[in-house]
């Protein structure tokens, strides 16, 4: 893939910016989630079976996923399936620029938003409910990266394989939900049997919940679940190479 050209780059941010729907769910639903859940009095105090956690702490990882989940899986396919839809990669495959740099910004446009809704999650957890920042900021961060890179490759695949964005938004909500699982929006990883936790921790989100959990509590993340982001993003990476089309 082509390094996304300056001109295409603006035009994308300038058109995810007049998009309220994009900008509330993937920069400011995370933070305000993390906001509301904090708020409940039971899930501001320590509780054993999280090792002495508080709820609003083990949560605040899953906020941080929570925007790519619906950047990558939902926000960026549909839209992109839209221009192929459109004509619009058709029409650009006949200019100097290519409908690959296109992708490429809005993989950086998407995953940038992605960036910057962890930000706000981590925000909010520090200011409004004393949540410690990560104290392996370097593993975070590691991961962080990582889990983007995966999320955005499996909204690749999702495009590849979608003719239409009615398409891309079935195919979308099919995988919406059982990442959000995996990242531990309803249940953390923390609280899961550990059978459960296991199966959990290879797929992408879960692998990135439980990687995240560590640094944040001073661990490195561990190989296993670098490894398991990796992988799913150089399998994910190319099968959205070998199954993309622009037309």
């Amino acid at each position: 893939m082509t390094a996304p050209d300056p001109a295409v780059l603006r035009t994308e941010l300038r058109l995810f910016r007049r998009e309220p729907g994009a900008v509330f769910w993937i920069l400011l639903f995370p933070a305000l989630l993390l906001a509301i859940l904090g708020s409940v009095p039971s899930f501001r105090q320590p509780d054993a079976s999280l090792g002495g956690l508080r709820t609003v702490d083990v949560y605040v990882p899953v906020a941080v996923l929570l925007g790519l989940i619906v950047g990558g899986v939902q926000s960026m396919p549909q839209t992109i399936t839209g221009y192929r839809e459109r004509g619009i990669l058709r029409r650009m495959s006949t200019t100097p620029v290519r409908p690959s740099s296109l992708l490429a910004a809005h993989m950086v446009v998407y995953g940038g938003a992605a960036l910057v809704s962890a930000l706000l999650a981590l925000a909010v957890g520090r200011i409004a409910f004393d949540v410690a920042l990560p104290r392996q900021a370097v593993g975070y961060l590691l991961a962080l990266l990582l889990a983007t890179a995966a999320g955005l490759a499996l909204g690749a695949v999702i495009s590849a394989l979608s003719r239409t964005t009615k398409i891309a938004g079935a195919i979308g909500s099919a995988v919406f939900f059982p990442m959000m699982f995996c990242a531990g929006v309803w249940v953390p990883v923390q609280s899961m049997p550990h059978t459960l936790a296991r199966i959990v921790g290879w797929t992408p989100f879960g692998a990135a919940a439980q990687a995240l959990g560590r640094a944040a509590a001073g661990h490195w993340p561990g190989w296993a679940h670098l490894g398991v982001l990796a992988a799913w993003t150089v399998l994910l990476t190319a099968g959205a190479t070998r199954w993309f089309r622009w037309e």
